[in-house]
């Protein structure tokens, strides 16, 4: 008799954490993923930054996998599932795959939302996957460059402001070390331009920095913020980007246009489309995130075989944060290995909180664990411990801690190479059009650029 076959849709906290508890089921499991790597997402900033490398926060998930002999790994992006046949069909380049399971879990994860605005994206990269912080990388670096070249003021003035938009945990560590970047790091670096005079401005709709760290840990990290030499906007809405600079409009009417030579959005999620293709299928509500309504145990109604887990979930209004992935593929993992075994897992699924973390600037951060509020270098040693737990590889844990050391004792930046191909890939790819098809081998004829 076959064993069961579940298939797992992607590979962040939520899949990769699925797979892994189910290492001793008597199941088969194949985990496909449109990335190669488990990407540790609350890292990528310090990617664009200069700190890490892409393979210290992406380790391939065939080499986490290695040892676990029931479960494949294959690379590919799902396009369509059909619930009723019980088949996920993937595709890659022009390789197209039909996978039938048993069960699914579903963990696809969730993209940059511009809120009806995509057009910002072309000026305004997201923070949501490695190419996305390659080429913010380029794009910090770039500025600075640019800026060496220039003979005008006022370009010079444009391309040394930094505009972060969105104050949440992203945002803050992002503006946070773009100002210690060029107020610190970078300023013996240069010599037509001073880099301590870059502007790093944050800017947000709401009224608080981290609004659900509360108001004592939220007027903490503004103020630390400040002291770095982060301008600190709050109720700012952005009404339009461009390639030189944004336009914001204030909570009190005022309107002001920022001129600007890097741009970085750290405001707002969308889940995956293929919450919606579950919805349809499944007639679940489905929220304006694209967030999938769910049952309490995390499946979807009338669907007990498939599993939704991580930030495609809406269920008692639960954050779209690591923790939330990472129990959820666990518990969804114990259902199927409750229902091979003929023990079910009756228990609904109970999110644990452990607690939010946000790194400042160099020894500073804030953490709210439980009802323990922590600022300062306490909370800087409990986020540098945490994130090292949760990496994966011991062989990352060390190289990390070895940059972080270079970076937060010595300041420097071991990761400064950028290339003119991570800063315009995205935009090029975009350009040709939905006929280009890459393929592995190259190709003379890439497709008509469509202008």
């Amino acid at each position: 008799m076959a064993r069961p076959h579940v298939v797992v849709i992607g590979s962040g906290f939520g899949g990769l954490f699925a797979a892994q508890a189910l290492a001793k089921s008597e199941v088969d499991v194949t985990l496909v993923s449109r990335t190669v790597a488990h990407l540790f997402q609350p890292l990528l900033y310090q990617v664009a930054t200069g700190i890490l490398s892409t393979g210290e926060i992406a380790p391939a998930t065939r080499d986490i996998l290695r040892n676990q002999r029931n479960a494949t790994v294959l690379l590919a992006e799902v396009t369509r599932i059909n619930l009723d046949s019980r088949v996920v069909v993937a595709e890659k380049l022009s390789k197209t795959i039909a996978l039938k399971y048993d069960y699914l879990v579903v963990a696809a994860g969730a993209g940059q939302s511009y809120f009806g605005n995509d057009q910002f994206a072309t000026f305004a990269p997201g923070m949501k996957s490695i190419d996305d912080a390659l080429e913010l990388r380029a794009r910090i670096f770039g500025s600075l460059e640019m800026a060496e070249l220039s003979e005008d003021a006022d370009e010079r003035r444009r391309l040394l402001t930094y505009v972060v938009v969105g104050a949440g945990p992203t945002g803050v560590e992002m503006a946070g070390q773009i100002a210690e970047l060029t107020h610190h790091t970078l300023r013996r670096s240069f010599r037509r331009i001073d880099t301590t005079t870059a502007r790093v401005l944050l800017l947000d709709g709401a009224d608080a920095v981290l609004p659900p760290f509360g108001p004592e840990l939220s007027a903490a990290a503004r103020a630390e913020l400040e002291r770095n030499g982060v301008e600190v906007l709050l109720g700012a809405l952005v009404t339009n980007v461009d390639a030189t600079g944004l336009d914001v409009k204030y909570s009190d009417g005022r309107t002001e246009r920022i001129s600007a030579g890097c741009k970085v959005w750290a405001a707002g999620v969308q889940a995956s489309p293929l919450g919606r293709t579950l919805a349809e299928q499944s007639g679940a509500g489905i929220d304006r995130a694209g967030r999938v309504e769910v049952n309490d145990d995390l499946t979807l109604p009338g669907r007990p075989e498939v599993f939704v887990v991580g930030d495609m979930i809406s269920l008692n209004g639960l954050p779209g944060v690591a923790q939330v992935a990472i129990q959820g593929g666990r518990y969804a993992a114990s259902k199927i290995a409750g229902e091979v075994t003929g023990r079910p897992v009756t228990a609904p699924f109970r999110y644990h909180d452990k607690g939010s973390m946000a790194v400042i600037s160099r020894f500073g951060a804030v953490a709210k664990v439980g009802r323990l509020r922590l600022t300062g270098f306490v909370a800087w040693s409990a986020w540098l411990f945490v994130h090292l737990l949760y990496l994966v590889g011991f062989k990352n844990r060390v190289t990390t801690l070895l940059h972080w050391f270079i970076t937060f004792v010595g300041r420097g930046r071991s990761e400064r190479v950028t290339t003119e191909q991570q800063l315009v890939g995205r935009l090029a790819v975009k350009q040709l059009g939905p006929e280009f098809q890459p393929t592995i081998g190259g190709t003379l004829e890439p497709g008509k650029i469509k202008h």
